[in-house]
């Protein structure tokens, strides 16, 4: 790893003064010549500067997601681990609360909190009493008054369909789950199904008889709903599906069906979960970076903390198309 004192041995110059110069301090007297020779050194060789986070402690990692979103759905597993990594390394004291605690547990003299999962509207109201400094991962409930950051799911759908017509494909299926209303919690159509039926309506093929949703993003309804849709006297040649978790069971309905992927029909989906690349056929996927999603948010935490933001923001992170054989 490049050193100061390496940087200093270059360019002929103290250490203390590479150290003062990369620290931005005005104060120190270098010629503008020397000052641009120890940048350009430090890149050079590599050089990074530590950074020093400002302790904050107090905050609250509210885990609230149900049972099966945790077996079924790795998204918000990893959203979970990774905050926790990420905020160690950002000096960001975290106390993590799950659903089953409840509302009741959370400390009233929060700092902040990060939310994973889903709540409804009286417990976002509830929250935002306990604390207004607040950021949701994977959902944004309520923008006027808390930050998001989400995966661009509407984006990620979109290029799926334009992939599909780009090859030729015009009967072009969707298998996916419902989101929930936060003011009824009853299943409301989530931004995935949205985005499918606005991008196949532009390209003028849009087949009602193609789409299936689930109440739950698992493998088990994936199988159903692959079995469901082979009943059907047609099928489409290609088939946008929500989550790799539904493509896992789409998948193994119609390998015990016999048909052969991607020759009559492809498969496209979202999450590249590990498994994705040891199906048969590999499953060709969207890989959502949790890492940039989490610092992201630990980013905006720190910011309303540290310096008192106070308009809400709402961050939506792209994806990687991961191409395998299943298109």
């Amino acid at each position: 790893m490049a050193t100061i004192k390496e940087i200093a041995e270059i360019v002929g110059v103290s250490s203390a003064a590479v150290s003062r110069v990369l620290n931005y301090d005005e104060g120190i007297s270098v010629s503008e010549e020397t000052r641009e020779a120890i940048f350009a050194t430090a890149e050079k060789i590599g050089y990074k500067k530590k950074v020093i986070y400002p302790k904050i402690e107090n905050v609250a990692l509210l885990y609230f997601t149900d049972n099966e979103d945790e077996l079924e759905d790795v998204f918000y597993r990893g959203v979970r681990e990774e905050v926790i990594k990420q905020a160690k390394k950002m000096n960001i004291r975290l106390q993590i609360y799950d659903r089953r605690d409840g509302m009741s547990v959370i400390p009233r003299d929060l700092n902040a909190f990060i939310a994973v999962g889903w709540l409804t509207r009286k417990e976002i109201n509830q929250l935002y009493k306990i604390c207004p400094r607040g950021v949701f991962i994977g959902t944004s409930p309520d923008e006027k008054l808390f930050d998001a950051v989400r995966p661009n799911m509407d984006s990620f759908v979109t290029q799926m369909v334009d992939y599909f017509v780009e090859k030729g494909h015009k009967k072009i299926g969707f298998i996916g789950g419902s989101d929930r209303n936060i003011d009824t919690g009853k299943p409301s159509m989530d931004i995935r199904e949205w985005s499918f039926r606005q991008s196949v309506a532009y390209y003028h093929c849009l087949e009602e008889e193609y789409i299936l949703i689930s109440e739950k993003f698992t493998v088990d309804e994936g199988y159903r709903m692959g079995k469901e849709l082979l009943k059907k006297s047609s099928l489409p040649t290609a088939l946008c599906i929500a989550s790799d978790t539904l493509a896992v069971g789409v998948l193994q309905a119609l390998n015990e069906k016999g048909i052969q992927v991607p020759e009559q029909m492809a498969l496209f989906s979202i999450n590249d979960v590990n498994i994705a690349k040891y199906l048969s056929p590999p499953l060709t996927t969207i890989h959502i970076d949790i890492p940039c999603i989490c610092e992201t948010a630990l980013d905006l935490l720190r910011n309303r903390v540290l310096y008192g933001g106070k308009v809400t923001k709402l961050i939506f992170v792209n994806g990687i198309p991961i191409f395998r054989k299943s298109c």
